[in-house]
């Protein structure tokens, strides 16, 4: 999910979310962080630079794939 009403009512009921950021990401999200002070069940996915949203959805697919086989541990 990105940035949006709906990421910050699911994070405000301690529902599981992913939020897909982009490379320059509202403050409120700070920096270099993949957790949010806010919202302790929600998980951030960062690019590394401008454009880069191979890594982004690389890393959300790892992370989903790993729920997938691990789900204890999602």
């Amino acid at each position: 999910m990105t940035d949006s009403a709906v990421a910050h009512l699911a994070g405000s009921m301690g529902k599981p979310v992913w939020l897909l950021l982009g490379h320059v990401a509202h403050w409120l999200w700070l920096l270099d962080r993949t957790d949010s002070p806010w919202y302790p069940s929600m998980r951030l996915f960062r690019p590394r630079g401008e454009g880069d949203w191979d890594h982004v959805f690389d890393a959300a697919s790892a992370a989903l794939m790993n729920v997938v086989e691990n789900p204890v541990l999602g």
